[in-house]
């Protein structure tokens, strides 16, 4: 597929264009490690849709101006994050990054804030699906702002991180996702300790520990729930 419409998006938001990928490493303050990476990892970038007001009959959005769709064909299949990053802090839009390696397809994008006291954007996380053919990837144009648009981009490829509910906003379902993995990497820590402790009354106390962050973690998932609920 060389200049065909990606994820049928309409034509009037092509624009196909092959970036070099120089462009993002040229940078005095990129190191050797990326200036590597990006000559190692990737073959061709192409930008190929601009969603906007200008494309699109939508509104402009509060935090979002542009939403750009880069084509990333890489020469294995894995990419190091640092070099997505790298990307999106040279394009002061937002970025829905398609991976291509043999003929498959990921869907990635960042969960982008604006920088507090600053104009440009910090990637707070990226949300990926699994490798699959473009016509299954699960991304669609939902929304008529760019904010709802972006949003439904990050739900879409997030899946069940961020559940199904909009009750609650992108930025606390964000929030919510970090608190659980928080919750679950302490309890794995607690429960490696208790494997290797031999006093039986440390043990108990552990053990007692990871029950109280069990049910905060169960306490998390129901809030969760019930916000999903409500939209049904």
């Amino acid at each position: 597929m060389e200049e065909n419409s990606m994820l049928n998006f309409p034509q009037s938001t092509e624009f196909n264009k092959r970036i070099p990928k120089q462009k993002f490493y040229e940078n005095i303050a990129v190191t050797p490690a990326m200036k590597k990476a990006f000559v190692e990892q990737i073959k061709i970038i192409y930008w190929r849709n601009k969603i906007a007001t200008t494309t699109l009959n939508l509104a402009a959005g509060g935090q979002v101006t542009e939403i750009e769709v880069f084509e990333v064909r890489l020469s294995a299949p894995e990419l190091d994050e640092s070099v997505l990053r790298q990307i999106d802090r040279e394009i002061p839009y937002h970025i829905l990054f398609l991976l291509e390696y043999e003929g498959k397809y990921r869907a990635v994008i960042g969960y982008k804030e604006t920088a507090a006291g600053k104009t440009a954007f910090k990637v707070d996380r990226y949300y990926s699906t699994d490798w699959m053919d473009e016509d299954d990837l699960p991304v669609h144009l939902e929304g008529l702002t760019l904010d709802a648009i972006y949003e439904n981009f990050v739900r879409q490829i997030a899946g069940d991180a961020l559940g199904t509910g909009e009750s609650a906003s992108l930025k606390d379902s964000v929030e919510q996702q970090k608190q659980r993995e928080q919750l679950e990497k302490q309890i794995a820590a607690l429960e490696a300790k208790i494997r290797k402790e031999q006093q039986p009354r440390k043990k108990f106390e552990l053990v007692q520990k990871v029950n109280v962050i069990k049910k905060q973690l169960a306490e998390l998932g129901k809030k969760i729930k019930e916000w999903s609920e409500d939209d049904k």
